[in-house]
């Protein structure tokens, strides 16, 4: 897919208060110009991903494989915040020459889809014929059935919900509590600032996306008279230390989980059921049984209040982050929805 940045000159205000003069959206798309007829599928990333499906959704993603960059057009933005290229705090402020830091206003999941919807202008499409999302990806994706429903004609959620839950918040601060406990963080020097303590967010986080019995699989002691288990550790500290090596900066990591807790579809639509009773689009919502993030309990549960929406679930070992590993499923169930493209 190729890389493209879109510019705004327009003053972009944030839900939440704020407002700057201009904003970058960076975004990939199928390696051709869009034409009018093209059947286009929009795929919205999950926290710390980036703009590129072929990247994180490999099995699925590029030319001849299932979203078929050449025989669709495939379309993914990266979310505002993020430091793949979209404006956020680890941007350069124009009147300080320095990056935003704390100075940057926080977004909300709407002002990310309005990101989105800047770019579908942009690129001259009326319609998405399908648009899929996991996990804050599935945030997106229903934000927009509601905010443009005669645009969105399916629409695909995975391991998601329709209002964020008082667990994903407690994780999310525990998470931001350790990104606060590094001193260097508040010092606002540089964007190394808070590394250590994003590091420790990382690993707190990767618990909750995996689960008891992938942990037990994967991560188990090799010795079985060692004296201090440490395998599991070792892992935690690796995936925090991947986090920081793949230029990952602690402020916009710190900002996107703002964005998580602003989910609810619910919020000036008359609550959740009413603002999902809504929805136009064909839908379908797809949970993982071993999911502790996002319990198939709660997915049903909202999947009930979409007129018409299908609901399965997917049988994984490794909880939240199934949806980006259980590729033969996530191609069965989905098998229906591009044949009807």
């Amino acid at each position: 897919m190729i890389s493209h940045k879109l510019h705004t000159a327009e003053t972009f205000s944030f839900e939440a208060g704020g407002s700057l003069p201009g904003i970058t959206i960076e975004y990939r798309t199928s390696e051709r110009e869009y034409r009018k007829g093209d059947k286009v599928i929009w795929i919205c990333h999950a926290l710390t991903a980036n703009s590129d499906p072929e990247d994180w959704w490999s099995d699925l993603t590029g030319p001849g494989k299932f979203f078929d960059t050449e025989k669709y057009f495939v379309v993914c933005v990266n979310m505002l915040t993020s430091p793949y290229g979209s404006s956020g705090p680890a941007s350069i402020n124009p009147e300080t020459g320095r990056p935003y830091f704390l100075d940057f206003p926080k977004a909300t999941v709407r002002d990310i889809v309005k990101t989105e919807i800047l770019v579908r202008e942009h690129l001259g499409i009326e319609k998405v014929d399908l648009l899929i999302g996991g996990s804050i990806g599935g945030f997106q994706a229903l934000e927009w059935t509601l905010m443009e429903p005669d645009v969105i004609q399916r629409a695909v959620y995975v391991a998601t919900s329709a209002r964020v839950t008082p667990w994903v918040t407690a994780g999310l601060e525990c998470q931001r509590m350790a990104i606060r406990a590094d001193q260097s963080f508040e010092e606002c020097k540089d964007l190394k600032g808070g590394e250590a303590g994003l590091r420790c967010a990382r690993g707190q986080a990767l618990i909750s996306y995996r689960s008891f019995e992938g942990y037990c699989l994967t991560q188990p002691e090799t010795d079985d008279d060692v004296i201090f288990a440490d395998r599991a550790a070792s892992y935690e500290r690796y995936q925090g230390l991947k986090i920081t090596k793949r230029n990952f900066d602690a402020y916009s990591y710190y900002y996107l989980t703002y964005a998580v807790d602003s989910h609810n579809v619910g919020r000036n639509r008359g609550g959740v059921a009413a603002a999902l009773s809504q929805i136009k689009a064909k839908t379908k919502v797809i949970a993982i049984d071993s999911d502790c993030l996002f319990p198939i309990v709660d997915q049903k549960t909202f999947a009930e209040m979409i007129p018409g929406c299908e609901y399965h679930v997917m049988t994984s070992a490794f909880g939240h982050d199934g949806f980006l590993l259980e590729y033969p499923q996530l191609r069965e169930i989905l098998a229906p929805v591009l044949e009807s493209l």
